[in-house]
Order: structure tokens, then sequence, then C-alpha cells
């Protein structure tokens, strides 16, 4: 009976392994970003899927660029794959480039919170895991206290009826996902997750702040 409660372990075991592996540090970054302009500046945002938060953030005056990555967790230069099984602790998340005489960190923050859902746990739309959580990275405490005052603001004004759990946390590092993923729903328009959750996500933003886009040239 031992033995056999032992292979039944062992078989568990090797199962649970199979599912989700070990998270495995990699040697090298997947993707180099172009160099930014003179005078750009960098903000880091986390709040679901990175195709959706990357076209919400381009379509912001005064935003240069935005690129996906992984942010907030310890396995280096991670996959998507990793990512996928959400045990490497990052979580899908954006570097911003911006101009911070045309667009304000705070206006950013404003943009983070106004286009997700801040309330619901590792969740965002249809994706759930740790991986989609809801952060907003600072690197200074002048970026922190944007943040905390923007989070105070929106629960003095009840904005929301459930608590808000996006965590407040120091960028340590970011990595670049691999290029396939940037510029992802501009260059595929007719991918049936872009076409019922990204553009509709972006359209909803879009409605909401007209007068943050970027002007029709």
């Amino acid at each position: 009976m031992k033995e056999m409660t032992l292979l039944i372990s062992l078989f568990i075991f090797n199962a649970c392994n199979l599912i989700t592996p070990k998270p495995v540090d990699n040697k090298s970054q997947l993707w180099t970003p172009p160099s930014i302009s003179q005078g750009m500046e960098k903000a880091y945002f986390a709040s679901g899927c990175f195709w959706c938060v990357e076209a919400i953030f381009e379509s912001v005056e005064g935003v240069q660029e935005a690129h996906s990555g992984y942010s907030g967790g310890k396995t280096k230069n991670p996959t998507y794959n990793q990512i996928g099984y959400g045990n490497t602790g990052h979580a899908e998340a954006v570097e911003v480039i911006y101009d911070p005489k045309v667009v304000s960190f705070k206006t950013l923050v404003e943009v983070f919170f106004g286009s997700h859902d801040p309330t619901t746990l590792n969740r965002q739309g249809p994706d759930r895991g740790t991986q989609y959580r809801s952060v907003a990275f600072y690197q200074n405490d002048t970026e922190k206290n944007a943040i905390e005052s923007h989070i105070v603001k929106l629960i003095e004004e009840e904005v929301y009826s459930n608590k808000i759990v996006t965590e407040v946390t120091p960028l340590v590092k970011f990595y670049y996902a691999e290029e396939y993923h940037q510029d992802y729903e501009k260059l595929n328009p007719e991918n049936s997750y872009v076409r019922s959750v990204s553009i509709p996500r972006l359209n909803r933003f879009k409605a909401k702040y007209p007068h943050l886009l970027k002007k029709a040239h």
C-alpha cells in the first residue's frame, strides 16, 4: 500500500511539474528597442494584456511610443511562454516613452486608472492570472506620490464601489517582450482577440478621454 501511495504521489508531483515548469532565467533579452529621442522620459504600467495597454498609451498626445514587456517578478529575461504559467512573478507591462513638455506623468497615471478596472484582482476582462494584475510602477518619490495621490482621489470621489487592488511598487527591471508583441494591435487588426477585446477597450478609452488623444493629421 505504501509503495502504491508513493507511486501515486510521484505521479502527481511529476504531472504538476509538467503543467507548471519552474521558471528559468534566460541569458539575453528578447528584443532591443530603437533609441529614443532626446528629452523623452519613461513610465511603466501594467493593466492586463499588454497589446491593449500599449495601444491605449500610444493614442495619447505626447506619447512617442509604448513597448510591451514584463516586470514585477524575479525571472531574468522571461519569455511569453514562461509568463503564461503565472509563476515568474512578472506582469505583462508597458514602457511608455513620453514628452514631459506635452504630457505629464500625472496625466499618464490618469490614463492608466481610467483605461482599466483597478478593482479586479489578477484579472482584466477575459484575461486571468497574476500576469494580468494591475501595477503602477514608480522610479522616484515624485512618481510614487502622484500615483498614491490619484488613488486617494478615486477613493474620496467613490469612483469604484469595490476596493482598488492596484500594486504601487518601485520599478526594479523592465524586460522587453518578443518583437512580435510590439505594436501587436496595430499590426494585427484582424486577430480575433484584438477585434473582440483590444479594439473595444481602446475605443472605450477614446470615448472617455477625447481631450487626451493625438490630433489627426
